[in-house]
């Protein structure tokens, strides 16, 4: 596990959370083999940070949580792209429902998970992962059940190595998550978290428009980056 320790105890807002990830993630930076998973959509602005300073591709890990009908908020699992599916045990103990009821859940999310991978992604296909190292990254995380269903799916293309990247989480999902992937990035983690928004002074939904946005800027400058690289091998 590797965290950076924050003398600060808020994040302005996810802009200013990326840019808290950069220096621990620095030394990934340049690197051809390096993939930045931004989890939308929260995680697409404090992605864009991170690639933007560390020159390093992006790309996009369609994750949905699934939760409780009577407190959407508080996660009985998680679903990622590539049929995925975590289901929290202690949630679901806390908060009983039928297998009928989970079911409808998991496919209402998965309706949302498809229309968004469209949407976003239009006709521009996944990256490989194969091989690479992958920096997963989202503007922060509570029990976790989100970030385990993106690392499983990550997991089954075989990729180099897999880090985690985010900005706040409760220290005993870091700790979690210790165990599951290669590296852990976590500049604040306090021992009891409320809310992930609590620990942002601006902390507003992401709208569909902004990680478009966003991302079409990513992937320009990938491709300018790209040509220019392949202007100097023609000469």
């Amino acid at each position: 596990m590797s965290q950076s320790p924050s003398l600060q105890t808020t994040l302005k807002d996810r802009t200013d959370a990326g840019r808290r990830l950069v220096e621990p993630l620095l030394k990934y930076a340049h690197r051809p083999d390096v993939i930045v998973l931004a989890l939308p959509r929260g995680g697409v602005p404090v992605a864009y940070e991170v690639v933007k300073a560390l020159d390093v591709r992006l790309d996009l890990m369609l994750v949905r949580k699934l939760g409780v009908p009577s407190n959407p908020e508080f996660a009985m699992g998680a679903i990622a792209s590539g049929g995925i599916q975590i289901r929290n045990e202690e949630a679901l103990r806390a908060h009983p429902i039928s297998p009928a009821a989970f079911d409808a859940v998991v496919a209402r999310e998965t309706r949302e998970l498809q229309r968004r991978e469209l949407l976003y992604r239009g006709a521009r296909p996944p990256l490989q992962l194969k091989g690479q190292v992958v920096i997963l990254v989202d503007d922060g995380l509570a029990t976790g059940a989100s970030m385990m269903a993106a690392i499983r799916a990550v997991r089954m293309q075989a990729p180099a190595r897999i880090v985690v990247a985010v900005p706040v989480a409760p220290l005993e999902t870091v700790d979690t998550l210790s165990f599951e992937v290669d590296e852990v990035i976590c500049p604040l983690m306090p021992e009891w978290m409320m809310s992930i928004g609590y620990w942002y002074l601006n902390f507003p939904q992401t709208s569909d428009e902004e990680v478009i946005d966003l991302l079409q800027l990513a992937w320009q400058r990938e491709a300018a980056t790209s040509a220019k690289v392949q202007g100097k091998v023609d000469d």
